[in-house]
Order: C-alpha cells, then structure tokens, then sequence
C-alpha cells in the first residue's frame, strides 16, 4: 500500500506501519490553522511523531521584520527539546490545504538534526527517508571530522 501525500493511505513498503500518517496529518492542520501569517497569509503546520510516542508539533510565526519569522518546523523541534528531547521519527508537514508541503531547507536541516537518516518525512510524492530529502547532509559528523 502507498501513502498519498494526503496521508489517505498506509505507509508504502519498507515504512514502519506504525506510524499513522493520517493522526499526524490532522495534528498538522490543527497547528496550521493557528499560524500566525498576517503578512504572506501562508500558513503552514508541522507535526512530528517522536522515537519515545509523544507528538511534537509547531505552526509559522511571522513578524513584520520578515527575516525573523519562524517556520513551523522551528517550533515542533523547539517543543520537541521543551518536552524532553528525543527523535524525531516521523513528519508530516501541511499547508492551507491540509495536504503534504515540503519543508525547506533551512528546516530540512533541523529535521536531519532531530531525527537523522531514518526519520520519515511526508511529502507531496509519498514517503521518504530524510535521505532522499537531504541528500549528503551537514551533520555533527562532518564538525567531528573538522576537530580531527
């Protein structure tokens, strides 16, 4: 069975069936409906399955001075490390529709730093591994290799 970027369907083959993309999807669009985007009306919400079972989740914070926003991403990871850290494990991020938004790469980043390799990410084409998202990613690796 393939997931739609809806999350209307079970994970594809090789995903954790564990995961329900649907309840993470319905998270998503309830942060989303509380962004705070007056300026672009762009509104976006994130949420985040941690390897503990909690639910993290954040929505986009605009400001007037544009450059100090804050993507929804930032938030769910901020709630992730408020509420005890962990991994996160799956991410499912939404737009004004409700339907799966690739975050950017500023926040694929955080959700390499978070979650790593094998975090799942919801995407507008299915499922995948934070691999296929952010190939050759920076990570605490490369800074260990830099001291060496």
């Amino acid at each position: 069975m393939t997931a739609q970027a809806d999350g209307s369907a079970g994970a594809p083959a090789g995903v954790s069936a564990d995961v329900d993309w649907e309840a993470l999807r319905l998270r998503a669009v309830e942060l989303m409906e509380r962004a705070y985007a007056p300026y672009s009306r762009f509104r976006v919400g994130v949420a985040g399955l941690v390897d503990d079972g909690r639910v993290v989740a954040g929505c986009n914070v605009e400001n007037a001075a544009y450059g100090v926003a804050l993507c929804a991403e930032c938030g769910m990871v901020s709630e992730l490390h408020a509420t005890g850290g962990g991994r996160l494990t799956a991410v499912f991020c939404v737009g004004s529709d409700g339907r799966a938004l690739m975050p950017c790469g500023r926040c694929r980043q955080l959700l390499w730093e978070n979650g790593g390799p094998e975090c799942l990410l919801m995407t507008p084409e299915g499922v995948l591994p934070m691999t296929a998202v952010l190939p050759q990613a920076f990570g605490v690796d490369d800074l260990r290799h830099a001291e060496g």
